[in-house]
């Protein structure tokens, strides 16, 4: 290994073959050997010498593009305004805003008195700048004010591990208190007087199983557990209800879930359950003078909106009913009204309703036919004005204030783009693919209007996720200006094991039915060559995590489609890692995969489609992996090992590179300008292999 460093060449991890077996079938594994048995401590010289060699071939195939790889982030910074900051946002007796200075990697948080005019009365309460210097990574975590204003408590990671340290300051002196709680992995909840953090602390498989209550001054070891999760699947977050009146403990897996309310004024109250889990049904619920509203999906799988009092949490009274069409994503409960979010048609509605009214219904309009919309930072509980998050492909970000009672929106920000950017320069589509079962698959597309189509002579690059019902909006991006701009098409691939369509299109790319999602992807795939969007080989692709999966199992089905191919962290040893119960998130994740330890089945149908299990002697798209060596979500041997097979299996010459963030996680380099590096990296690679470049 030690060669392959010094001169960079394609590295060969060496064979060395091992097997387990499980309901009589033989799983081979010649590249185990990369999981350094220490983990989450990677100590081990050799595998250690491989990664090294790996970044250093990557490094190496980079040098001769580093006038491209300058020019593309060059342009992607110049889209970024540097000296940006966040429109401010109310809470309590205070306004408070986010910004960077010029040339800062990491924002600063301030705060001014609500009555005080800009400039006046400015205390800054947060400095990443200062908290990640002599860190090659940092990442904020939860951060929380006081309710009486005097105290903040916030969170940092500074190794990528996601293992976060919550600490204090006083915000009347500026000084930080002597309490410092490691190990957390969680949202902050202060008690109402503000003596007291509700906090979850992560064991050490990385599972967040304890909800403990912190009184400042006291020592974090005999912090009280006021919850303690015993069942290895689940995982526990805090909060707080919309009203405060609560702290809450939420506690579920993907398809299950438990809430706990306790009296924000008396912590050690015992919680009052407001339902006992059952296996399939989710809620969660917001509180407004004693009465509980409760989101759930317990009779219909697009939710529905229920109430109870809460003396009696389990009595629940449907407020809303669950719709075939309308996706209730969310309710949040304000004061004098209350907001329910969801899709309609795969498009982003919010709805203002009243207490007084139930049939009262206002669904706030927007200009575009297709656009991502949500609720915003909205702190307040009494409030007129809700803060609303708009964007679509082809209009930047953009926040607006909402005034309830005069159903007017407000534009309080849009997106800057330096450099320049005129929208009408560019033109999106939604349309329709059927794929091989029959079912459409939606798919968002963005152009520049002088691009020439129909020809299939266009690149194009496809996107999809596809995992954990988590729908990918059709949203703005600066950094994909770089492809629009040099003839590119952009699709999203609205695939099933998300929920674009409503949650039948989660469960239908879900667990038995996972085949759907990479089928739908490659069917979306040919549909735009056939429909002459670009033709086979023009089309590179990318994802991340399960993105990830889902770009090494379309490579295997269909290599032919793709000219490039981007895996950021791929989950592609799925059979290998479902199988091993001591990892942080298995137990977790048998929800939404199966279980083939104890699920014959499951093991036929995961070790059908897990990428590297089905590494076959093929030609290949080129390839570019990424991977973090402190990633708890996707550890770094699942990439080694799928890169390590490729390059002794498959049968082509195209280009193969890893890259292996030695001090990170699972997002990669922190701060803006490095993460944003990354991404030209990505590109440079994208470019150079469709020939564009």
């Amino acid at each position: 290994m030690t060669d392959a460093i010094s001169t960079p060449v394609p590295p060969s991890a060496p064979r060395r073959p091992s097997s387990t077996s499980f309901h009589g079938r033989t799983i081979s594994d010649d590249y185990a050997w990369l999981r350094d048995p220490g983990y989450p401590e990677v100590k081990d010289a050799e595998v250690l010498a491989y990664l090294e060699a790996e970044n250093a071939w990557f490094e190496a195939w980079m040098a001769p593009r580093r006038d491209l790889l300058d020019t593309l982030f060059a342009e992607m910074k110049g889209r970024i305004k540097e000296d940006d900051k966040s429109v401010p946002v109310r809470e309590g007796d205070w306004l408070y805003w986010r910004e960077f200075a010029v040339g800062a990697q990491y924002r600063t948080w301030w705060r001014r008195p609500s009555g005080a005019p800009e400039g006046v009365g400015h205390q800054c309460i947060i400095d990443e700048p200062a908290l990640a210097e002599g860190h090659d990574y940092f990442r904020l975590g939860a951060v929380a004010v006081s309710p009486d204003g005097r105290l903040l408590a916030f969170s940092t990671d500074t190794d990528g591990s996601e293992r976060f340290t919550v600490r204090f300051r006083d915000l009347a002196s500026g000084e930080m208190l002597a309490d410092t709680i490691p190990g957390t992995l969680s949202a902050l909840a202060w008690t109402a007087d503000s003596r007291g953090i509700l906090y979850g602390l992560a064991n050490a498989q990385w599972r967040t199983d304890s909800a403990r209550l912190h009184w400042l001054g006291d020592d974090p070891a005999k912090d009280v557990e006021l919850f303690h999760e015993e069942d290895e699947g689940f995982r526990l977050d805090v909060g707080t209800t919309q009203s405060e009146r609560f702290l809450m403990i939420a506690t579920g897996d993907h398809e299950t879930s438990e809430v706990r309310l306790i009296p924000a004024d008396n912590p050690l109250a015992e919680p009052i359950v407001v339902a006992a889990r059952r296996k399939g049904v989710e809620y969660d619920v917001e509180e407004r003078e004693g009465t509980l509203y409760i989101h759930t999906n317990d009779t219909h799988p697009n939710f529905r909106l229920a109430i109870a009092r809460l003396d009696t949490p389990g009595e629940w009274h449907e407020l809303i009913a669950g719709s075939d069409r309308f996706y209730m994503t969310g309710v949040t409960t304000f004061a004098d009204f209350y907001v329910v979010e969801g899709r309609e048609d795969g498009l982003d509605q919010i709805e203002v309703r009243y207490y007084d009214d139930p049939a009262k219904v206002e669904r706030i309009a927007f200009p575009e036919a297709s656009y991502d919309a949500a609720l915003g930072e909205n702190p307040e509980y009494r409030t007129a004005t809700l803060r609303l998050g708009y964007e679509s492909m082809v209009t930047p970000g953009t926040a607006y204030d909402y005034d309830v009672k005069l159903r007017a929106l407000t534009v309080r920000k849009v997106q800057e783009v330096p450099s320049g950017y005129e929208a009408a320069a560019y033109d999106t589509a939604r349309l329709m693919i059927t794929a091989r079962d029959g079912t459409d698959v939606p798919v968002s597309l963005v152009w520049r209007r002088d691009t020439k189509r129909g020809d299939g002579s266009n690149p194009l690059h496809l996107y999809g996720y596809g995992a954990y019902g988590i729908a990918i909006p059709p949203g703005f991006s600066t950094n994909r200006l770089s492809l629009l701009d040099r003839g590119f098409v952009f699709a999203i691939a609205h695939i099933r094991g998300g929920d674009d369509l409503g949650r039948h299109w989660y469960l239908a790319g879900k667990r038995e039915a996972r085949t759907n999602t990479f089928n739908d992807f490659v069917d979306v795939a040919q549909g735009l060559v056939d429909l002459g969007w670009t033709k086979a080989g023009r089309i590179s692709i990318a994802g991340g995590s399960a993105g990830g999966e889902l770009v090494g199992a379309a490579i295997n089905m269909a290599p032919q489609l793709f000219g490039a191919a981007v895996a950021h962290v791929p989950f592609v040893d799925v059979l290998n890692t479902m199988l091993d119960a001591s990892l942080p998130l298995t137990p977790g994740e048998w929800p939404e995969w199966g279980n083939p330890i104890e699920d014959a089945a499951a093991f036929d149908l995961i070790a059908s489609y897990s990428p590297y299990d089905n590494v076959r002697a093929q030609d290949y798209p080129p390839l570019m992996v990424t991977a973090g060596l402190n990633d708890p979500r996707v550890t770094y041997w699942e990439p080694a090992k799928w890169v390590a097979k490729l390059r002794a299996t498959k049968t082509d010459a195209n280009t193969l590179l890893m890259k292996t963030n030695m001090g990170a996680g699972h997002g990669g380099k922190s701060g803006r300008f490095e993460s944003l590096r990354e991404d030209a990296e990505e590109m440079a690679f994208i470019l150079t292999e469709l020939g564009v470049a």
